[in-house]
């Protein structure tokens, strides 16, 4: 039996199939054998049972099944993790914005949120013993908030050429849900061609979802596309071992009588898909909390910190 060592090898692949599957994002061994039947027949035109018959071959040559708890920990042992450029909110995040899951940052207008972004464009570009990876950056810009004269002014803070800083982040518009779906597509192919991009901002999750799909009537097709989104950045940070952050919009819940009734967009599809969700509010003057709602091992705490001309710096 032939052995399976590159896509060309895949039972039924030809040079034709491989053309469109790496065409199609699937340029890795490893990206086949997580997609679904469906992605790969929608990609390069196989009928469903062949596609199953790739992946399962594609699995079975990477040797993905069940693992023992200690190859889990030593996968997590490759995480990596990002400051904030702040100790305390670090402190309670257990060292940084953390690689192989989607950490979500949610709260009102005028909380802070884009801030984070200028600040980890900045941060993930500090040398490990700063607590940064030396890493690049794909910022996908949905409200057209990027402002590149902030990553300046931090990136001064830090002592850091600002025209290297700013050549370091890779900035892509997105107009509509779709778009911004494919920006995440094309962060893939940009990671496989520089594996020195450590983190994908998205900045604003939901904001382009929440205008085209307006009333309960089409709920049910908004929620469906932002899973398939937030799927493929899983899929991303996982695979990729980069860290995804996502900022997220906020409604009231009208039926919290008492206490904040402030909530995420995207109910449990979001929920469940980020791993680590932090709730930010004003304070008063120029603080800032930072709440820390949900995470997978860390205990729910908050942090106090300011934002001014350098960043994010602590109270």
């Amino acid at each position: 039996m032939q052995k399976i060592e590159k896509i060309s090898d895949l039972p039924g692949v030809g040079p034709a199939a491989e053309e469109k599957l790496i065409a199609g994002g699937f340029a890795s061994m490893e990206s086949i054998a997580v997609a679904s039947p469906k992605e790969l027949s929608s990609t390069a035109g196989f009928g469903e049972a062949s596609a199953r018959k790739i992946i399962q071959a594609a699995r079975e040559a990477m040797n993905i099944g069940f693992e023992t708890a200690k190859h889990a920990l030593e996968k997590r042992e490759k995480m990596l993790r990002i400051t904030t450029g702040s100790k305390a909110i670090d402190t309670l995040l257990g060292g940084g914005i953390e690689s192989q899951s989607i950490t979500e940052i949610y709260g009102r207008y005028g909380s802070g949120k884009t801030q984070w972004c200028f600040q980890l464009c900045v941060t993930t570009q500090l040398p490990l013993e700063k607590g940064g990876v030396n890493g690049k950056i794909i910022y996908i810009d949905s409200e057209n908030s990027f402002r590149p004269e902030r990553v300046v002014s931090i990136a001064k803070r830090y002592k850091l050429d600002p025209d290297v800083v700013l050549k370091n982040v890779l900035v892509g518009r997105a107009y509509n849900a779709d778009h911004q779906m494919l920006l995440a597509d094309k962060a893939k192919e940009k990671i496989e061609q520089d594996p020195k991009i450590k983190l994908i901002i998205v900045d604003s999750l939901t904001a382009q979802f929440r205008a085209e799909f307006t009333g309960r009537g089409q709920l049910a097709d908004r929620q469906q596309k932002l899973n398939k989104h937030m799927y493929m950045l899983m899929k991303l940070a996982e695979t990729k071992n980069v860290a995804i952050l996502v900022t997220n919009q906020v409604m009231d819940r009208p039926d919290i009588l008492f206490g904040d009734p402030t909530a995420p967009i995207g109910g449990n599809v979001v929920g469940h898909a980020s791993k680590t969700r932090i709730y930010l509010r004003k304070g008063k003057g120029d603080l800032h909390i930072a709440k820390l709602v949900d995470s997978p091992y860390l205990p729910n705490g908050e942090s106090i910190y300011k934002i001014n001309n350098d960043g994010i710096i602590d109270e």
